[in-house]
C-alpha cells in the first residue's frame, strides 16, 4: 500500500501579486465609480460621465503601475543591500555568523548542540541562503518583484474601472448615479470576498470593510458633485 505524499497549500507565495491585484481592482472600481457618480451628480449628460470614467481608468492604471513599480523596487533594493551586507559578513567572519545562526535556532527551541549541528550543515550547503531565510526573513516566495506588481496593479485597476464604465453605457440616464453605485458596491463585495478567499482570510470581514468604505467614498463624491453642480 503506497502512501501519497503530503501536500500543503500555503498562501504566502501569493502575497506579492495578490496584494497588488486586490488593491488595484478595488481602487480601480471605487475611484472610477466615485468619479463618475460625482460627475453624474453635477451634470445631466451621459458624455461627461463616460469621458470622466475613461480618463480615470487610463490615468489610474498608469499611476498604479508607476507607484507599485517604484515602491516594490525600493523594497527589492533594500533586500539586495541586506543580502550584500550579509555576504560580506560571511566572508569576513564566518565563525561569528555560524554562532549567530546557532543562536537563532536555540531561540526557536533547539538544544545548543543540535542547533550548532543544524547551523553548520546549512552553512556548508549555502550560507547566504541560510542567513537570508532565518536571519533576514527573505525567501523566493516573498521576494520583491517590481514588474510583476506593476503589471498586476495596472491590469487589475483597468479591470475594476471597466465595471462602472460598462454600467454607464447601458444604464438609463435618470437614475444613472444610483445604478452605478449599486452595481459597483456589489462588485466590490465580490472582489473583497475573492481576495479574502485567495489569501485564506475571513471573507465576511473583508466584504463588510470594502463595501462600507466604498459607500462612504461614493456618498462623499456625490455630495461634492451635487454641491458644485448647484453652484455652477
Amino acid at each position: 500500500m503506497t502512501r501519497r505524499g503530503h501536500r500543503e497549500r500555503h498562501h504566502v507565495g501569493r502575497l506579492g501579486w495578490l496584494r497588488a491585484t486586490v488593491l488595484g481592482a478595488n481602487d480601480g472600481l471605487l475611484s472610477t465609480a466615485s468619479l463618475m457618480i460625482g460627475v453624474a451628480s453635477a451634470s445631466t449628460g451621459r458624455s461627461p460621465i463616460l469621458i470622466a470614467g475613461f480618463a480615470g481608468l487610463i490615468a489610474g492604471a498608469m499611476s498604479m503601475a508607476a507607484g507599485e513599480y517604484v515602491s516594490v523596487s525600493s523594497q527589492r533594493d533594500s533586500e539586495a543591500a541586506d543580502l550584500k551586507r550579509e555576504a560580506a559578513e560571511l566572508r569576513e567572519d564566518p565563525k561569528a555568523e555560524l554562532a549567530e545562526l546557532t543562536g537563532i535556532y536555540v531561540q526557536r527551541g533547539l538544544e545548543p548542540d543540535l542547533a550548532a549541528q543544524v547551523a553548520r550543515q546549512l552553512m556548508d550547503k549555502d550560507p547566504l541562503e541560510a542567513h537570508a531565510r532565518d536571519e533576514l526573513g527573505l525567501s523566493d516566495e516573498t521576494a520583491a518583484r517590481p514588474l510583476q506588481a506593476a503589471f498586476a496593479s495596472a491590469a487589475a485597476f483597468a479591470l475594476g474601472a471597466a465595471a462602472p464604465l460598462a454600467v454607464a453605457f447601458v444604464a438609463p440616464q435618470n437614475p444613472i448615479a444610483v445604478i452605478i453605485a449599486a452595481i459597483s458596491l456589489g462588485v466590490l463585495a465580490i472582489l473583497g470576498a475573492a481576495g479574502a478567499r485567495a489569501g485564506g482570510a475571513p471573507m465576511r470581514a473583508a466584504v463588510l470593510r470594502v463595501t462600507f468604505w466604498g459607500a462612504v467614498a461614493m456618498a462623499v463624491t456625490a455630495g461634492v458633485g451635487r454641491f458644485f453642480g448647484t453652484v455652477i
